[in-house]
């Protein structure tokens, strides 16, 4: 029985130091086997833990490179939108400036209308000449750089298109009252030219006053409508304003004599002419030569009969005259 029992058994020598006698250890063959397959199964173990870490670290390792690369997608989206946000708010500033100089373009045509007038009935001396704005790159240029970032750059196009909104008001409002005020310049200029303030003879000898008088052929009292003013037959007649002849023509008491026609209802009478070089219907303008000094019609001798009529209503000339 014992021997079976040693048969199934495996002796074990641990070789200790040199003066110690070498001891021998009795283990069955199922714990030799054992031993080994044990060992490998914890190598197998490991290796199987090993790879799982591996692979949880690989895992891991995908899903922060996934999250990266979402994060870098979000990122060159980002990137891209405001590239076509700053393309798409250049292509709107490009099509606004086009449009603002176009704008200006009328401007300057209004303030060049302006600056004609000014020249042309501007009071003498320098008045001084309207500025306009210009632009040119080839000229002198520089500062500190100061580097800019994409949302400064956005903020700037922002601004940008804020300003263009304001330069578009303040060009309405050029546009709206500068034709305006031009207008009003013409009519102001119209109307003073149209006021009989020109005297109208080179002499300035009055023979007669208006209002009541005696009559130099009746030698009764009567109402003179205007003032005689003497001088030489041929001297030259002056358009005492600016305005459109409504009648030219001759009778036995006025001679020949034109009428015009002026603004407010003023009309300027010019009697006893030698002469008329107008004819109804002309345009003529204040202090042009319109006929020539005479005797003619119901007259005593050389003179001008000059009256203004005020919507129907004859008044004296004088106060308006220079």
């Amino acid at each position: 029985m014992r021997s079976a029992s040693l048969a199934h058994r495996t002796t074990l020598l641990v070789l200790r130091e040199a003066h110690q006698p070498v001891k021998q250890i009795q283990v069955s063959k199922p714990f030799v086997i054992a031993v080994p397959i044990i060992a490998l199964l914890s190598i197998s173990g490991l290796i199987v833990s090993l790879q799982m870490q591996s692979e949880n670290t690989i895992s891991r390792l995908e899903d922060t490179i996934k999250t990266q690369n979402i994060k870098f997608e979000a990122i060159v989206t980002d990137k891209n939108e405001a590239i076509e946000r700053l393309q798409s708010q250049v292509i709107t500033l490009s099509g606004q400036s086009k449009e603002l100089m176009n704008r200006m373009e009328r401007v300057s045509e209004l303030e060049a209308e302006l600056q004609s007038f000014i020249d042309k009935y501007g009071s003498s001396g320098d008045p001084g000449k309207l500025s306009s704005l210009s632009w040119d790159e080839t000229l002198g240029k520089g500062g500190e750089y100061i580097a800019v970032y994409d949302q400064e750059i956005e903020d700037l196009a922002q601004e940008t298109s804020d300003d263009f909104l304001e330069i578009s008001a303040m060009l309405d409002e050029i546009e709206r009252i500068v034709p305006t005020t031009l207008q009003k310049a013409k009519q102001t200029q119209y109307s003073i030219s149209g006021t009989p303030s020109e005297w109208p003879t080179l002499s300035t000898r009055l023979t007669s006053n208006f209002g009541y008088r005696t009559d130099p052929f009746t030698g009764k009292a009567a109402f003179h409508a205007g003032i005689d003013i003497s001088g030489q037959v041929g001297d030259p007649i002056y358009a005492a304003a600016a305005g459109k002849v409504i009648s030219a023509e001759s009778n036995r008491s006025r001679g020949k004599y034109i009428i015009i026609q002026h603004p407010n209802g003023l009309q300027s009478w010019y009697m006893h002419l030698s002469e008329m070089n107008v004819s109804e219907g002309d345009t003529v303008k204040k202090g042009q030569t319109i006929a020539k000094l005479g005797n003619t019609g119901r007259s005593t001798g050389p003179h001008l009969h000059f009256e203004i009529m005020k919507g129907n209503k004859k008044v004296n000339p004088l106060p308006y005259l220079q």
